[in-house]
């Protein structure tokens, strides 16, 4: 199956640095043809020093004029680079025709030059010509279609890269806007289902949760539109839940921040923190009788940016320990947009000890 896109750059849209190297290389072919001549026939007596000027210098007019003629022909077989001696066929096919031109207008230019001059321009016989030139601009038109083929080639290549690219970055565009649409929904039901567990027994708690959690849903609708976020906002949002959290189980959280001032404005996911802070508060501060801390720190180091949310464990927990929550739809889903995002670049351990429980995160500075 073709890998070459039929709807390859023209030549018209190259760049112009491509133009201006190709450009270079048919000036440089044709002053090492013309230096050849004037050095073969130096020593001639009967060539004066103008002549091997007019030879090449008609040959280089009447070429460059062809080899235009051929820019713009195969701009329209382009759909042939996929398969290599097809294309060639299409140029060389023009051969005969494009020698016979090639005799005629050169030779015709060199004659009116020669008599402009006060000279005679004598030849060989048409057929000689014509069997000379055929074979000259053969090999001539199979080495220049060799360096076309290949750059033709590298723009189609190059086109199709930047559309699987585009359209890469438009899936993962589609992915992150599913993730999130996913992710609020959820940690909204929960903070929903916390204050309703108030609205009978607390009407004063329940109250002051809802204008935080109204705080929280203006934040996320506004800074949750853009994939990622600076992390003081990131932290505003996390400290919002957080504060419904405690509001919820009293003494039984003590929370910490740990945050170097130089991580603040370095790019992270958005609504990144409050899902693994959901699952601290859902697998450690719940289901524990005891105080637990947790620890939310974010430092730099080199060219990365380290996150990590960390919770001490009940130790006698109201039901048995499982994994704390590693395979619950927040870690996934903040799997899945790290992936989704930096790719190999960005990775989320979780690490369980018997007294612990710790997520670290690490970010790439620039995305």
């Amino acid at each position: 199956m073709s890998t070459t896109p039929t709807n390859a750059l023209p030549w018209s849209a190259w760049p112009p640095v491509l133009w201006r190297s190709l450009l270079a290389l048919w000036c440089l072919f044709w002053l090492l043809m013309i230096a050849v001549a004037v050095q073969d026939n130096w020593d001639d007596d009967g060539v004066r020093w103008w002549q091997p000027l007019v030879w090449e210098g008609s040959s280089a007019l009447i070429g460059s004029a062809l080899m235009l003629l051929q820019l713009w022909y195969g701009s329209r077989q382009q759909h042939l680079l996929s398969r290599p001696w097809r294309w060639f066929w299409q140029h060389l096919q023009w051969l005969p025709l494009a020698s016979t031109v090639f005799i005629a207008f050169a030779y015709s230019l060199r004659h009116l030059l020669y008599a402009a001059a006060g000279a005679d321009y004598t030849h060989p016989p048409l057929w000689q010509i014509w069997a000379y030139e055929t074979i000259k601009i053969g090999l001539f038109m199979g080495l220049w279609l060799g360096v076309l083929f290949g750059v033709h080639s590298f723009m189609a290549w190059r086109d199709q890269q930047s559309r699987l690219h585009a359209l890469q970055q438009a899936l993962t565009d589609a992915k992150l806007q599913q993730l999130k649409a996913q992710l609020q929904p959820h940690f909204l039901f929960n903070t929903l289902n916390t204050i309703s567990s108030f609205m009978h027994s607390d009407v004063d708690r329940a109250d002051r949760l809802l204008i935080r959690l109204a705080d929280l849903l203006r934040a996320s609708l506004t800074l949750g539109e853009q994939n990622t976020i600076p992390l003081r906002d990131e932290l505003e949002l996390a400290r919002l839940y957080a504060e419904i959290m405690t509001e919820r189980f009293g003494p039984r959280v003590a929370l910490e921040w740990q945050i170097s001032d130089d991580c603040l404005a370095l790019p992270v996911p958005a609504l990144l923190l409050q899902p693994l802070l959901e699952n601290a508060f859902k697998h450690a501060v719940e289901q524990s009788r005891e105080p637990i801390q947790l620890t939310v720190s974010a430092k730099r180091v080199d060219d990365s940016l380290q996150l990590q949310v960390s919770n001490s464990l009940p130790s006698a927990p109201l039901v048995p320990r499982g994994k704390n929550g590693s395979t619950g739809i927040g870690l996934r889903n903040c799997r899945e947009r790290l992936q989704a995002l930096y790719g190999e670049r960005a990775h989320l351990q979780i690490e369980h000890t018997a007294d612990a429980h710790r997520v670290h995160i690490h970010l790439p500075v620039s995305p």
